[in-house]
């Protein structure tokens, strides 16, 4: 084997030691969702209580994503990557044992302290790692890790929870775990410029960092529940985070060693890139967070067969990403940005059209096509991004990028199910307007359905009742798939709205001289 071949095969291998960790990582961000109800019961919880366990994740893993940058350039990144490991695995082993909600909550906190730098350190490593050229499969595989995740996730919580217990969700990371922390001890090594240095801390863009991305996460997460600002918990808590945050931009801007570098966003490929990203994971998790809502609460659709269509539009992004990675270097990447960004949109188009009748097929193709779009989206948006960043500021980069990233989702989120909340009540209120006895349409559905009941043995009265009642119902059912719509539609029209911020990007230079650097 010649030094190309073997340069070529220590790529993969570094490929393989990154992308590992990283992937139960994200795993575990979804894991916990269906295993809630089985947690809650176990450990004598409330609702609102158990999704502490998720929220609490969820927080300590936005605070650690911007500095991980920062810490890596203060500890060492390979240090630090060791460290997250072997933190992320150890609390695993923690949640595991937990023996009541609070010391879940408390260990799911550490848990998501060391998983928060998996996802930037991967990044950041793949793309020093892959020459330039090579940028678009390198994050291929880093986008079949982010996309793989999510859809695994539920599905091997779900089956582990059935058929063991909710406490081997979190043990199943410990053998992964050791085996990511020797592969990294063996395989990667520091760039000269990524070494241990000594430099000042940065205290107050550290607490203002963490209180500022603590409260708004909060705030996403709960603002709904609580009935947004109508709560004063919720008002104090957006206060607090947007406070918070300004202060921490002016804090980085003045001081020598700041956490996060904004000056990065100087430029305007990376800091339009952000943007296109977060609004691209608003769109992807607004959707995929309502598709098994509305197949099981309005469809009657199984958690099974909700799995089922959610599958084919992930199997879709997989094989999407490699085509993309390839096409990335022989066209423009732009054009294959506004493919995505265009099909993405589409698929939620489509699925604004759904309605209480929709089949399997209807409802299934959307979902791959969204799975195309996101396959071709990601790939060249990242790589447009990135390539232009240099290798020095790249762990402080794709720090911004993944939190931008995961920021996006929780938006989306929180978007969507205030949306849902809000236009159903609106629409059963237009809806119930018509239902008067002076509407002829409505005076024969409440005969059929009055009918339908005595001849089931229910005396005239009752019957006449029970079939206001059953009116109701499909009132109730026909404003709640409006505001599903509603909701859809306004995801596709965002996401249409970004395509002009792709005009102000540019790609990198391709240097043909990067080569690994490990």
């Amino acid at each position: 084997m010649d030094d190309r071949d073997a340069a070529g095969l220590n790529k993969w291998i570094i490929a393989l030691t990154v992308m590992l960790p990283t992937l139960i990582e994200i795993i575990d961000t979804s894991v916990v969702n269906v295993a809630l109800d089985s947690i809650r019961g176990s450990l004598s919880a409330g609702i609102d209580e158990s999704t502490w366990t998720i929220t609490s994740y969820l927080v300590s893993n936005a605070i650690i994503i911007p500095m991980t940058g920062w810490l890596s350039r203060v500890f060492g990144r390979k240090r630090y990557l060791i460290f997250s490991i072997m933190l992320f695995t150890f609390s695993s082993f923690l949640c595991g044992i937990s023996w009541n909600l609070q010391s879940l909550v408390a260990f799911r906190i550490l848990q998501g302290i060391g998983g928060g730098a998996l996802q930037p350190i991967s990044q950041s490593i793949l793309l020093e790692t892959f020459p330039r050229k090579q940028h678009g499969m390198a994050m291929a595989i880093f986008g079949v890790g982010i996309m793989f995740g999510p859809i695994i996730g539920p599905l091997l919580g779900g089956w582990i929870t059935d058929n063991w217990s909710w406490h081997w969700i979190f043990f199943i990371n410990i053998p992964i775990g050791v085996v990511s922390v020797l592969m990294v001890l063996y395989f990667i090594e520091d760039p000269s410029y990524m070494k241990r240095m000594s430099m000042k801390i940065d205290y107050w863009g550290l607490v203002l960092l963490a209180v500022g991305l603590g409260a708004l996460q909060i705030v996403l997460d709960k603002g709904q529940m609580e009935d947004w600002f109508s709560s004063g918990y919720i008002t104090t808590l957006t206060v607090i985070s947007v406070a918070s945050l300004l202060l921490f931009v002016y804090v980085e801007s003045v001081v020598e060693h700041p956490i996060v570098d904004l000056r990065t966003f100087r430029n305007i490929s990376f800091s339009t890139g952000t943007v296109v990203m977060f609004f691209a994971f608003f769109n992807l998790f607004g959707s995929i967070v309502l598709l098994p809502v509305y197949l099981q609460t309005l469809m009657g659709y199984t958690s099974t067969l909700s799995g089922m269509v959610l599958g084919p539009g992930g199997v879709a992004t997989l094989l999407a990403m490699p085509l993309a990675g390839r096409l990335v270097t022989k066209v423009n990447p732009k054009g294959l940005l506004i493919f995505g960004i265009v099909v993405s949109a589409y698929s939620t188009f489509l699925m604004s059209q759904f309605n209480l009748h929709a089949d399997f097929n209807t409802i299934i193709w959307p979902r791959i096509v969204l799975g195309i779009g996101m396959g071709f989206l990601f790939i060249p948006l990242t790589t447009l991004t990135m390539s232009s960043v240099r290798k020095e500021e790249m762990g402080n980069a794709s720090a911004i990028y993944n939190l931008l990233r995961n920021l996006g989702g929780s938006f989306g989120v929180a978007f969507v199910t205030t949306i849902i909340s809000r236009r159903a009540q609106f629409h059963g209120v237009r809806l119930t307007d018509n239902l008067t006895p002076f509407d002829r349409n409505y005076q024969m559905a409440a005969e059929n359905a009055s009918q339908a009941l005595q001849l089931k043995g229910m005396d005239p009265a009752t019957a006449t009742q029970g079939g206001l009642g059953m009116i109701y119902g499909q009132m109730v059912k026909q404003a709640s798939m409006i505001s599903f719509n509603d909701a859809f539609y306004l995801l596709s029209v965002l996401m249409i709205c970004i395509l002009p911020l792709v005009l102000l990007m540019r790609a990198g230079k391709i240097d043909p001289s990067a080569a690994g650097m490990h």
